[in-house]
């Protein structure tokens, strides 16, 4: 959510116009994040957000925009792509594939409690529930074969101890993927990036999820070991927090009982989480694209937490 592509006043209020949407009252470039372009549009019938894509195709986009109305039509509290008068959701501005979602009620709870944790454990697998027969099928881009793409990329500018862990841990998370017990993980349509700042609450209540365009998919653990590495951890120190864990995973197995076999990998796709976002912050850092706002998320971070989860194994008897 930086802002690589200037949008101009005009140009948003005549997309605004088209998606029949309102007459614009403002607009302002959204900081934070490194995809996509975005910016907070008003307009005189309420607020949006309106997103140009770097990076994801016209022909990756609509996985992600037909996924967002398949959920919001189930119920689930997320983003709902707008549509011109002949149904069309993905536009095109200045050069750009481009949509308009409205803007969630709420603000991030950056400093989460048990409470927080419990109601995204619950409304993620409500999700995962809802998205199972959802009738469009692409992978999840960031997966392992990314992984295995990118690491070349970002090993010159390790340390030894460093490239080490990045080279023994792809091959374990290798290994992982070839084994049966992955293949028996039950699997669907995921957002694979559901931290902190994508979800929207008022007090204790979750109002909804965003930023879906990292989504595909992938095993439901691995959404959910996802939401564990950056909920359930303590940001300054990378360190597993035990009581947080515990309620997210046990109100994630109410609305939709963990199998055998997830219960048996959660500690390898605790790993898997923590190894996909090292890389690509890696890989952002070291290899950044220029734009305004652009700030760099540190790797060091993730780096902290898979060390964690490599030497301090979370089982699921633990917390489930």
């Amino acid at each position: 959510m930086a802002v690589f592509t200037e949008v101009s006043e005009s140009q948003a209020a005549q997309l605004m116009n088209a998606l029949n949407l309102g007459a614009l009252t403002a607009l302002r470039g959204i900081e934070g994040g490194i995809e996509n372009t975005n910016y907070f549009a008003t307009t005189d019938q309420g607020e949006y957000v309106l997103t140009l894509f770097e990076r994801l195709t016209q022909e990756q986009l609509p996985f992600y925009l037909f996924f967002m109305k398949h959920l919001a039509g189930k119920g689930i509290p997320v983003p709902e792509p707008a549509a011109t008068r002949d149904g069309t959701l993905l536009l095109t501005l200045n050069g750009k594939p481009t949509s308009v979602v409205n803007k969630l009620a709420g603000q991030s709870q950056l400093q989460p409690q048990a409470v927080h944790a419990q109601a995204v454990g619950d409304m993620l697998a409500r999700m995962h529930l809802a998205g199972a027969d959802y009738n469009r099928s692409q992978p999840n881009l960031r997966g392992l074969p990314w992984w295995n793409e990118t690491a070349p990329l970002v090993l010159p500018h390790l340390e030894p101890d460093q490239a080490a862990l990045l080279r023994s841990e792809l091959a374990y998370q290798n290994h992982i993927a070839h084994s049966s017990a992955y293949a028996a993980l039950p699997r669907g349509p995921v957002h694979a990036e559901l931290f902190r700042d994508t979800v929207m609450f008022e007090g204790d209540q979750l109002t909804g999820f965003f930023d879906f365009y990292f989504a595909g998919e992938d095993s439901w653990l691995f959404d959910l070991a996802v939401c564990l590495n950056d909920w359930c951890i303590d940001l300054p120190t990378g360190q597993h927090h035990a009581q947080r864990a515990q309620a997210m995973v046990q109100a994630y197995n109410r609305a939709r009982p963990l199998s055998a076999p997830e219960r048996a990998l959660l500690p390898a796709l605790l790993r898997a989480g923590a190894l996909r976002f090292w890389i690509s912050r890696l890989w952002d850092y070291h290899l950044p694209r220029e734009a305004s706002m652009l700030k760099p998320h540190d790797p060091t971070h993730f780096e902290r937490v898979l060390r964690g989860r490599i030497d301090h194994p979370v089982l699921a008897s633990a917390i489930v």
